[in-house]
């Protein structure tokens, strides 16, 4: 039984490598081609913008320092991974959804471990307003969260939808 669970996740293990690895190039590229806090506009709301996060999403727990974030992203990394294994295979969602989570937290664990911080790029604005500097690892999480959530919606609307027994 145990081994049937863990072989009907083993495509969502590697989608969490992969998401984690592409993660980690991209930030290689950053760190060694794009000046830091020196924006780079790709079209006129989205920009290029290397920086540094001390904590997690938006510079939250900054407080907690190094050790304290690799603890809890350690944590909340082995609960996720409890959440998909119980999963049915059926949930794909879910599982994608957790396995986007795991790989954008391992990536940015990567980081915090060797850096002592999070490498942040990408900048939506405009001109009078912008969004928190981000990473591919943090819309993956994002993403992935919002997959869950769906996954959750579906399941409740097909348990509260009347049977026409």
């Amino acid at each position: 039984m145990k081994s049937s669970i863990l072989r009907s996740l083993m495509p969502y293990a590697v989608m969490a490598v992969v998401a984690m690895a592409l993660d980690q190039w991209i930030k290689y590229l950053v760190e060694t081609g794009l000046e830091f806090q020196q924006k780079i506009d790709l079209v006129p709301f989205l920009a290029l913008y290397r920086t540094y996060n001390t904590g997690i999403a938006f510079s939250m727990l900054s407080s907690f320092g190094d050790t304290g974030l690799i603890v809890v992203s350690v944590l909340v990394s082995a609960f996720v991974i409890y959440l998909a294994t119980r999963t049915e295979p059926r949930q794909v969602l879910a599982r994608t959804g957790f396995a986007l989570i795991v790989g954008g937290a391992l990536g940015n664990l990567i980081d915090r471990s060797v850096y002592g911080h999070v490498i942040d790029y990408i900048l939506f604005h405009t001109p009078s307003w912008s969004f928190a500097v981000f990473n591919l690892a943090d819309a993956f999480i994002s993403v992935g969260a919002a997959l869950v959530v769906i996954e959750e919606f579906i399941g409740w609307r097909r348990e509260t939808r009347p049977s026409n027994d």
